[in-house]
């Protein structure tokens, strides 16, 4: 029965440093002054009832009770005075005071290890973020017409006589609505907001300008752009993507 109890009560220990630990709770000693003359002797106890026992010891205890015994000759070595030496036991300390830290996390763990075992969690749910409704924006007409009619002439007064005018036929430049919703859209991609001043500045053409008028006009009813006339300078904002169809 005795043998029974011996065996389970050397299998506690998981290595060395736990079994020195034992050791100095069981003496009632601090690990900072540790009485190595005693300890070393329970050590070597504990090394032969696993030898009486044939029970396998890993190299790690081996070598332990050869580092306490070296640590034991040494300190029973005389001393001078003057001489001022490391405490031998200093290494052991601190690789004792080091699995002391480790194995209280690891007892904190484990009993922690199901708190959190009956708590579910839920992934929260992507919410498309919707677009403005700009369906019933408001819009003052006849302050863009105006506009368009000061840029339309001042674009005319500035710009020198088409060459189709020295034509024997009447020339007409034909200019795709499609093509001025591109520029604005390009220019809205680039620019996200643009005065109605800046989006007619570098057009030279009478027909470009109003494809681009007629254009910008068609936009605004499929609400592909947003046309601001409240503030002093009329602002075109792009809202979404989105083709023009209609032709003129």
């Amino acid at each position: 029965m005795e043998e029974n109890q011996l065996s389970v009560k050397l299998e506690v220990f998981e290595g060395p440093l736990e079994l020195l630990l034992h050791l100095l709770k069981k003496n009632k000693v601090s690990i900072y002054d540790i009485p190595i003359v005693k300890i070393t002797a329970q050590y070597m106890e504990y090394i032969n009832a696993y030898q009486e026992f044939d029970i396998e010891l890993s190299s790690e205890f081996l070598l332990m009770a050869t580092e306490l015994l070296l640590i034991k000759s040494k300190m029973l070595l005389p001393r001078h005075e003057e001489e001022e030496e490391d405490d031998p036991r200093k290494d052991l300390v601190a690789r004792l005071e080091e699995y002391q830290k480790i194995k209280k996390a690891s007892e904190f763990l484990r009993e922690h290890e199901f708190d959190g075992h009956f708590h579910f969690f839920k992934q929260p749910d992507v919410i498309e973020k919707r677009a403005p409704d700009y369906s019933s924006q408001q819009f003052d007409l006849d302050r863009l017409l105006e506009a368009f009619a000061v840029i339309l002439d001042k674009t005319e007064r500035k710009a020198p006589p088409p060459k189709t005018s020295f034509s024997g036929i009447v020339g007409h430049e034909k200019v795709s609505v499609t093509s001025r919703a591109d520029y604005i859209k390009e220019r809205l991609t680039r620019e996200k907001r643009v005065t109605f001043t800046a989006l007619f500045e570098d057009i030279k053409t009478r027909p470009a300008l109003v494809a681009t008028f007629l254009a910008l006009l068609e936009m605004m009813k499929l609400e592909i752009v947003y046309v601001d006339t409240t503030g002093d300078e009329i602002i075109i904002t792009k809202l979404k993507d989105g083709e023009i169809t209609n032709e003129f």
